[in-house]
Formats: C-alpha cells, structure tokens, sequence
C-alpha cells in the first residue's frame, strides 16, 4: 500500500494505522520503507505533530 500524498488523507491514514498496527512511528514508517521524519514533516505543514505516549498525531 502507499501512502496518500495528500495530508489530511495521510494523516487518517497514518493515525489509523498507529492505533492498529503499530507500536511506534518508526516501526509505521519502516513497514511501508519510507522515512519517519517525512511523514512528521508532511503533518506538521498542517499543524499536526507526533506524540509517542498516545502514539498518534495531534
């Protein structure tokens, strides 16, 4: 599966999965072979930014 480009999409999409699937963002990001630190800079130009003890963006 790839990520959707789209922000708001990534961010249900990267959400969803962290609650379901993943523990941490870093085990996300190397499931799909891609770089944590992308996603973190996609959702941050729309204001969301990681919480690791809820694991998800916010």
């Amino acid at each position: 599966m790839n990520l959707p480009k789209d922000p708001v999409m990534l961010l249900s999409v990267i959400n969803t999965q962290l609650r379901d699937h993943y523990p941490t963002l870093t085990e996300l990001a190397a499931a799909y072979m891609t770089d944590a630190d992308a996603i973190t800079e996609t959702l941050a130009a729309i204001n969301y930014h990681y919480d690791e003890g809820q694991n998800q963006f916010i």
